[in-house]
């Protein structure tokens, strides 16, 4: 037997401790004796539009719990439903390539609607089900899909629903406990208090959608929904059901269509979803599996599935954390229904795999947070990388070490990274005035260190292609670097003798300095050696005025060079614009 951990610093640790001991105890109490089992942890993801940063989670929670198992020498499998046979439930906003029209499939299983227009896949489910999957490909994530249209198109689950249909009365009455609750001061009923609607709407893409528990039918209580023969459509409301035949009647609310099936051979529906949860836990023996803040609530599908499980399938239910919502940076809450919500393929596009998988590694489940798209990034990832320095020297805290081994790497092996790291803040003002021309871009680097210059982009790749998308697909364009093209001359003629001054100490000293570190050492000494100082003095050594005499010596050359006031850092402004220019715009 594999020793378990014992870092009690790192949640994917401990969480992996409860999922190897539940499985064990799971496996000492099954009837016959069988080989080690098959750890099961899962997720559920619905493809009922872009599936966001906020699903996400859902997915990284069980897997980086499930890589930390695999570590260990254990078999596991990762199982990602997609609960691509769930209802459209309506037109999401900002998707390309649809409109209004699409309205018309509101109802229909989501395998059932058309993709939007243009899109290389047979169906809408597959649209969406396809860029997720490629993103958690590049993230290093190993799963086993499966879709529960085939699951239940095919009769997979046709025992689990007949046994469900006879024990719809047992369902109803557990279910019942939740649909109201007592007033403790007066001994009455009242109406639960419903889940805030944006918390149901962020839930979308994670299974929860809808809520359904199947009440409401005037012919009694029913777990299951058939799909319209007719329209598709799951406005459909059983009339009768007979257990001894599985003769099941239904009528269709939307279109008038009504047939009698035999639901033993039936395959065109499904069980509701507050029952189809905990009937997918017993099935597939899963361990583990979390959900989000709005199962927590009484009566929600996580808290009714425990009893559901139980006393229904003969199951248990999983390990199931709550996981708090993930942010953007300037945005609410991400809900898959609301247009311009920043997918993993989106993210990916700005910041390298382990970068994205370390966010959700560092946080517990239960701690909410935010990914950045604005220019918090930078300061993100200068957090990264003095990480990576920690780590290097060994001087990192155990829980951020875990993370960072969690993010850099997986059971399989290392994800690919950057060669050279160069600071990502760095690489986006130089993107910013090259406009991507590689051999700008090349000589711009090479000179941060010229004792150490770059041999190709390789080197910095794909960092550099992360920071150049940041910077054309996130930065507005009138906040992007526009070089002067010709000096300044009525700003040159209006200097007086002191700036004049401090401009030709910066020139005299471009060629000795011609380096990142080198240029920073000189153009924030210029203001100390025009007060009288030397260009090494410390902070502690300076009066408090040098400070203000540097912002405005550096707010004059951002407007001698870009025409703002402020602008990529100074240094590596002046390396991208190159000595021949800058002493041509500084009038020289």
């Amino acid at each position: 037997m594999v020793a378990q951990s014992t870092d009690t610093t790192d949640w994917v640790s401990r969480y992996a401790d409860e999922v190897i001991a539940e499985s064990e105890r799971r496996a000492a109490g099954a009837k016959s004796a069988t080989a080690a089992p098959v750890i099961v942890v899962a997720s559920g993801l619905s493809p009922s539009g872009p599936i966001h940063l906020g699903n996400l989670r859902e997915v990284m929670t069980p897997h980086l719990v499930a890589d930390e198992i695999r570590r260990r020498g254990h078999t596991v499998r990762h199982l990602i439903s997609w609960d691509d046979y769930d209802r459209y439930r309506k037109v999401p906003a900002g998707v390309p390539g649809i409109d209004e029209s699409w309205a018309e499939h509101i109802g229909k299983p989501l395998t059932s609607v058309p993709a939007p227009a243009g899109s290389a896949h047979p169906n809408w489910a597959e649209h969406f089900k396809s860029a997720m999957i490629a993103s958690l490909h590049e993230l290093g994530v190993e799963f086993d899909g499966i879709s529960q249209t085939e699951q239940y198109t095919s009769g997979v689950y046709r025992e689990q629903i007949l046994h469900a249909m006879k024990h719809r009365a047992d369902i109803d009455a557990i279910l019942d406990q939740y649909r109201t609750k007592k007033d403790p001061a007066k001994g009455k009923k009242q109406a639960q208090k419903p889940v805030d609607e944006a918390e149901l709407e962020a839930a979308e893409g994670s299974g929860a959608a809808g809520e359904d528990d199947g009440s409401g039918g005037s012919a009694g209580y029913f777990p299951y929904k058939p799909y319209c023969g007719r329209c598709e459509k799951d406005l459909t409301t059983v009339t009768s059901y007979d257990d001894e035949t599985t003769e099941l009647a239904y009528v269709c609310t939307a279109c008038g269509f009504d047939e009698t099936v035999l639901l033993s051979e039936f395959n065109r529906g499904k069980l509701v979803w507050k029952v189809d949860w905990p009937m997918r836990w017993a099935y597939e023996g899963v361990v583990f599996e979390p959900s989000g803040v709005d199962h927590s609530s009484p009566g929600s599908s996580f808290v009714v599935g425990g009893q559901i499980v139980r006393q229904i399938f003969d199951g248990v239910q999983p390990i199931g954390p709550m996981y708090a919502f993930v942010g953007i940076s300037g945005m609410a809450k991400m809900s898959s229904s609301r247009g311009g919500v920043p997918t993993p393929a989106d993210a990916l596009k700005i910041m390298e795999a382990p970068l994205l998988r370390w966010l959700y590694a560092r946080r517990k489940p239960n701690q909410s947070f935010k990914i950045a798209f604005d220019q918090e990034i930078q300061r993100l990832y200068d957090e990264w990388d003095k990480l990576e320095a920690k780590v290097a020297d060994g001087s990192a805290l155990p829980a951020d070490a875990a993370a960072h081994a969690r993010a850099v790497r997986t059971a399989a092996g290392e994800l690919p990274r950057t060669p050279r790291p160069l600071p990502y803040r760095t690489l986006a003002s130089v993107a910013d005035i090259t406009a991507g021309a590689e051999d700008q871009t090349l000589r711009i680097l090479s000179d941060l260190d010229p004792s150490a210059p770059l041999a190709s982009l390789d080197e910095v790749r794909p960092r550099l292609d992360r920071a150049e998308n940041w910077i054309t697909t996130q930065v507005p364009a009138d906040a992007r670097t526009i070089v002067r093209s010709e000096p300044d001359a009525e700003l040159l003629s209006s200097l007086d003798d002191e700036a004049r001054e401090s401009l030709r100490l910066l020139l005299e000293g471009l060629d000795s300095h011609w380096s990142l570190d080198g240029l920073t050492h000189l153009v924030y000494g210029v203001p100390k050696v025009r007060a009288g100082f030397s260009a090494d003095a410390t902070a502690k050594e300076l009066p408090p005025e040098i400070k203000v005499a540097q912002r405005t010596f550096f707010a004059l050359l951002y407007r001698l060079l870009v025409t703002r006031e402020t602008g990529p850092r100074l240094p590596t402004l002046l390396l991208a614009v190159g000595a021949e220019r800058v002493r041509k715009l500084l009038g020289a």
